[in-house]
């Protein structure tokens, strides 16, 4: 590390602090000056190269998922920060996977996933226009799997024993 002052860089690590779980903040001091300065270090995460289906390459960009998963959250009583939180999520278990090049079709079918937790009318936004659906029964066959699967998650729910789940917890009927 060369030093602002005099630009030698023989420098000593006086001190060292975690900031958070990707920075550490250094207070340095020069060996010839002894002029003082704070120097930061950032964990620098792989690139993410998002490869889409024609073959082009393109940087990932959170920002952008974050706008689509926001463009379908429109107007949905979710919280406001529902569609950042998600791009993060995604973005996080991208990372995990230890992979550089992610097809891009593999981020469509984890932003549809998590927008069908989140909220099922946003999910559909997301899947007509995601999948391209060519016609109304398209879209119809996608919204009764969602109502089957509700259907079966209340039926679940009133099999449960009149006291609750173990543990004492309820769960709302959806």
């Amino acid at each position: 590390m060369r030093c602002p002052s005099c630009g030698e860089r023989d420098t000593r690590v006086v001190d060292s602090r975690d900031i958070d779980e990707a920075a550490i903040r250094r207070r340095r001091e020069c060996n010839l000056c002894a002029t003082r300065f704070t120097t930061y270090e950032r964990i620098e995460s792989a690139r993410l190269t998002v490869v889409k289906s024609d073959g082009r390459r393109e940087e990932f960009d959170r920002d952008k998922l974050a706008t689509g998963l926001a463009r379908a959250l429109t107007r949905r009583p979710v919280p406001a920060d529902a569609a950042t939180r998600a791009a993060e999520e995604i973005e996080a278990a991208l990372r995990s996977r230890g992979l550089s090049d992610v097809p891009s079709m593999t981020i469509g079918e984890m932003a549809m996933d998590k927008l069908r937790e989140i909220d099922q009318i946003a999910y559909i936004r997301f899947a007509s226009v995601y999948q391209s659906f060519e016609d109304i029964e398209q879209l119809q066959r996608e919204v009764n799997t969602l109502l089957a699967e509700r259907e079966e998650i209340d039926a679940e729910s009133d099999a449960r024993p009149a006291g609750g789940s173990p543990g004492g917890k309820r769960y709302p009927k959806r």
